[in-house]
């Protein structure tokens, strides 16, 4: 039987390289899918070379609609049956509200919703029916909790939880698996790196890797799992979060982001 072929979005840096380069060495074949200019081709020479898989690139802006279908249309063109999606990419930020313009909001929304729903769609239409395959959704854990600064960001991912959860509902017969990662917060750039290496007790404590999570990631995904939540003190908070009162949590999201919160 081929070797299966996994599509990752956000493949340059980050938790998308550590995607990518976890799926590598389960000798599962690649498309990698970035902006443009972001090193890309670098990355699939080295994987090429390190890994011995197939590496298709694709360099394009997924705020453009026109970017999924030829995407798709590239693969069919080249005989590519893409087995595994993995819709990592995606926009973040801290800032407050007010502070971000109009149009940053719109590629946000755009990138971290509109991209994985088609991109999910155009996926399910070239699956082999006959071969399992695989959804890997990224969300977050800030999709959970109510974090000041992260109000758009957030939103955006509670959207992801319940287009992955609905999903799994509908499509619970057929030949797929399909999970969501809901990582705390991660090491991928080095602005973040710094940011949380200030945080203190258990803000620190939800703090991972990206290798770690890619790897919990894509070992869940084989395993079927519907929830991937990396860190044992991340899957605590998720616990406390379904079982404290909300005012409770409202006053212990107050006490920790005082300097930050407008009160």
């Amino acid at each position: 039987m081929s070797r299966l072929t996994a599509i990752v979005t956000g493949a340059s840096e980050g938790l998308g390289k550590s995607l990518a380069l976890e799926l590598a060495s389960r000798q599962i074949d690649l498309v990698l899918v970035s902006l443009p200019a972001s090193g890309l081709p670098e990355l699939a020479n080295y994987i090429r070379k390190n890994h011995e898989v197939e590496v298709t690139i694709f360099e394009a802006d997924l705020t453009v609609t026109e970017s999924y279908s030829t995407l798709f249309a590239l693969l069919k063109s080249e005989s590519i049956t893409a087995h595994i999606l993995v819709n990592n990419a995606g926009l973040g930020n801290w800032a407050w509200f007010e502070d971000m313009s109009i149009g940053f909001y719109k590629k946000q929304i755009e990138l971290n919703t509109i991209a994985p729903v088609l991109l999910t769609h155009l996926f399910l239409a070239q699956v082999d029916d006959e071969r399992r395959a695989y959804l890997l959704n990224v969300g977050s854990l800030a999709g959970r909790f109510v974090v000041p600064k992260k109000q758009v960001y957030g939103a955006t991912k509670s959207f992801i939880s319940y287009f992955t959860r609905c999903l799994q509902l509908e499509m619970d017969r057929a030949n797929i698996s399909i999970s969501l990662l809901s990582p705390g917060g991660i090491n991928t750039k080095p602005e973040l790196l710094v940011m949380n290496h200030n945080l203190t007790g258990i803000a620190k404590a939800t703090i991972t890797e990206p290798d770690r999570v890619a790897y919990e990631a894509i070992h869940g995904m084989f395993l079927g799992k519907k929830e991937i939540i990396p860190g044992g003190v991340n899957k605590l908070m998720v616990v406390l979060n379904a079982i404290l009162p909300g005012f409770i949590k409202d006053m212990i999201i107050r006490s920790k982001l005082r300097p930050v919160v407008k009160m």
